[in-house]
């Protein structure tokens, strides 16, 4: 049986990319010393009307890597209780290699060669996910390692602001403070925030799905 063509509608918008938006949470800011401790990823697909938007949401807690640095006043601001009975918390290399492998699979589906992550101060996810990589000695890494789409500065284009939260008030979308600083909500709020400014671009008469 012939397998379904791709829908490449997400390859032909970002040259052959595909944005995965990640956000992680973190036992401090230095990726090579401190914990992993949440990441979150969002894969976006266009519709039929050449929008793009949100398709689902992968997510794992994580345990401290051996010797992670868990730094007093990230942990006051993330509120994560690496201890705590319920988080069911991985290990980084079962984490990752579990989103890794839905990501390479929307990289299949939709004729695109690799992914670029989108994150709100990219540099930061990127560089713990590619630490967390490289200690759980992942080979298969489908992610380019260091260019990426930052929501600060399209923010700062369409909106004028860079702080997430002020941005996505900007930008009409719920921000809920209390559920900050979770991967998952996190994540799922700057993927509405990039989705809204891309499609933002296209009403306006930018790059539409079918140009050149």
């Amino acid at each position: 049986m012939n397998e379904p063509a791709p829908n490449t509608l997400v390859a032909r918008r970002f040259r052959g990319f595909l944005p995965v938006i990640v956000d992680v949470e973190t036992g401090g800011i230095n990726a090579q010393t401190d914990a992993l401790l949440e990441i979150a990823a969002v894969i976006v697909r266009i519709d039929w009307q050449g929008d793009l938007r949100p398709a689902g949401t992968l997510a794992h807690h994580v345990q401290p890597f051996p010797g992670a640095r868990l730094d007093p006043a990230s942990m006051a601001v993330n509120g994560i209780d690496p201890d705590h009975p319920f988080r069911f918390a991985v290990s980084e290399r079962e984490a990752l290699e579990a989103i890794f492998r839905e990501v390479r699979r929307e990289i299949r589906e939709t004729g695109c060669t690799r992914a670029i992550l989108v994150g709100h101060n990219a540099f930061f996810d990127l560089a713990f996910l590619n630490a967390a990589a490289a200690r759980a000695k992942i080979k298969r890494n489908p992610f380019h390692p260091f260019s990426s789409f930052d929501t600060v500065s399209l923010a700062g284009l369409a909106h004028g602001q860079t702080v997430l939260a002020r941005a996505l008030q900007a930008a009409g979308i719920p921000w809920n403070e209390r559920e900050a600083h979770s991967a998952i909500y996190d994540a799922e709020r700057t993927a509405e925030l990039f989705c809204q400014i891309v499609n933002r671009w296209k009403d306006l008469g930018g790059w539409a799905v079918g140009d050149d």
